[in-house]
């Protein structure tokens, strides 16, 4: 497929542009990120938009575009990190060779993009063709490289925590914090400005449902590195042992999740229903405004 004049020129652009989620959190309200899947595996969606046209026009569809209810960041990743086992690792090869056809095309849509990744090369190729994020499901814990690429170009980075495997019988809340301030070493390190970093738990990445589970309860604990937070809990395992469900009939539970973690200090929700879940944070906002000013 070939890229548009759009696209090429809404790259340049952003190229040129400061990075625009600063921006967006300095707004005071929530965020949400939809996620564009470009896999033949996700746990979420079975591969669905595997295939660059329903990936672009998937991607139109969360941006909302006249709708009023579209992602503020959309995050585009072409390898499945699949939180419960089973993920195939990609070359940065093929995984390239699904994000050519497709990322430019999204990045000309408007709403910033962010890049699932854990390879530096991938990423570094994403920015130069219209991300503005790197979205590391590592924390900069893996790639030696990928903290020294996002000093360089000066963007932001979302770094989770992950494991190789969930112990349950860790403190899960002390782990995530562990992990976090090694990721803060590493970013300093290699010159990151701290206000370029958004943390995120890793809800359902090594770790067990019901450790997930403690990281949405507890996660005001995480606020202590004073950083924005992201959560996201969108159709994860943990709903389905609350409430036996496949993946795509977890939307209650994943908004209830989110809802809840705005409420505990999340920036930043990503999500697979976008349109649904700002509906539910608009909604949520006006009914507790109009508490305020009944209390007032």
């Amino acid at each position: 497929m070939a890229v548009s004049h759009e696209a090429t020129n809404a790259a340049e652009a952003r190229q040129s542009a400061p990075p625009p989620l600063a921006a967006l959190l300095r707004t005071g309200r929530p965020l949400v990120m939809g996620i564009l899947n470009v896999t033949p595996d996700s746990f979420s969606d079975g591969g669905q938009f595997f295939d660059s046209s329903r990936a672009i026009a998937h991607a139109r569809e969360m941006a909302g575009q006249g709708t009023g209810l579209g992602a503020d960041i959309l995050d585009i990743g072409a390898e499945s990190t699949r939180p419960y086992g089973g993920a195939k690792p990609v070359s940065a090869a093929d995984e390239l060779a699904r994000l050519k056809p497709v990322l430019p095309e999204v990045a000309a849509l408007g709403p910033p993009l962010s890049i699932d990744t854990i390879k530096s090369s991938v990423a570094a190729w994403a920015l130069d063709h219209g991300a503005s994020i790197v979205n590391d499901v590592w924390g900069l814990h893996r790639d030696p490289d990928m903290a020294t690429l996002v000093a360089k170009r000066g963007v932001p980075v979302i770094a989770m925590h992950n494991r190789d495997s969930a112990d349950a019988g860790i403190d899960i809340v002390a782990d995530v914090i562990a992990f976090f301030a090694r990721t803060l070493e590493i970013a300093a390190q290699a010159g990151i400005a701290r206000e370029m970093i958004v943390l995120d738990p890793g809800i359902g990445f090594g770790k067990t449902p019901e450790q997930s589970i403690v990281c949405l309860a507890r996660l005001a604990a995480f606020q202590r590195f004073s950083l924005p937070l992201l959560v996201g809990a969108s159709r994860k395992r943990f709903i389905n042992t609350i409430t036996p469900s496949a993946p795509d009939q977890r939307i209650g539970g994943s908004i209830a999740s989110h809802l809840i973690a705005v409420a505990n200090g999340a920036s930043i929700v990503r999500v697979h229903d976008v349109a649904e879940t700002v509906q539910a944070l608009r909604v949520t906002s006006a009914i507790a405004a109009a508490g305020k000013e009944d209390r007032q």
